[in-house]
């Protein structure tokens, strides 16, 4: 006897196990990037994972398979965001950031000083960011991190790839300047300006 056709059930499962074999790697770094506690970050994997399953039942491939995950993912992030209001409290937008970095003019920044840093400083600078912001634009930075290109964070974000690239523009900007920031010595840390001694000072004319 042939074998029976798939049911819906079956399909749903097949693509939801397609999913988590090209995407979940993907969604352990989305979950640790919104919680920071341990048990937190476990439900809200589960809750990605159910919800992605679930969702998967009314798929129709009018869209590529990993603009549907990261969609339903983010989704559910945020959503876990914003029930933990202590947590969203600390959060701000792009546009306080950018306004807190401006001390740092652009014009004496140079372009590779996020690539100079070593690899744990600029590890740390990205997950302070990342830390800092609301959910939307913590979005828009998971999705570039993920190597997205502005037309596909666009398609998951609902937003046009030119809003995406700017927006991408301005985080790596102030990032840029945080970095410049963390090079600058505070006045506590600026090594003392020695002051001429008889012994060093040049004699004076007689």
């Amino acid at each position: 006897m042939p074998d029976p056709a798939p049911t819906a059930r079956d399909e749903q499962s097949r693509r939801y196990e397609e999913a988590v074999a090209a995407f979940g790697p993907a969604l352990d770094r989305l979950a640790v990037a919104y919680e920071r506690d341990a048990e937190r970050r476990k439900d809200l994997l589960q809750d990605i994972h159910f919800a992605l399953w679930r969702s998967l039942a009314t798929f129709d491939s009018r869209c590529a398979l990993r603009t549907w995950v990261y969609r339903v993912a983010h989704n559910v992030a945020a959503s876990h965001a914003l029930r933990d209001h202590r947590r969203a409290r600390e959060c701000v937008g792009l546009d306080a950031l950018e306004a807190a970095s401006m001390a740092f003019d652009e014009d004496t920044m140079s372009s590779r000083l996020v690539e100079q840093l070593d690899d744990d400083r600029r590890r740390a600078q990205l997950a302070a960011l990342i830390a800092q912001l609301i959910a939307p634009d913590r979005q828009l930075l998971l999705l570039y991190l993920e190597e997205l290109n502005a037309t596909a964070i666009g398609e998951v974000m609902g937003l046009s790839p030119a809003n995406v690239a700017t927006k991408i523009h301005r985080l790596k900007r102030v990032l840029a300047r945080r970095a410049l920031a963390d090079r600058v010595p505070t006045p506590s840390q600026a090594a003392p300006v020695a002051l001429p001694t008889a012994a060093t000072s040049p004699s004076a004319p007689k």
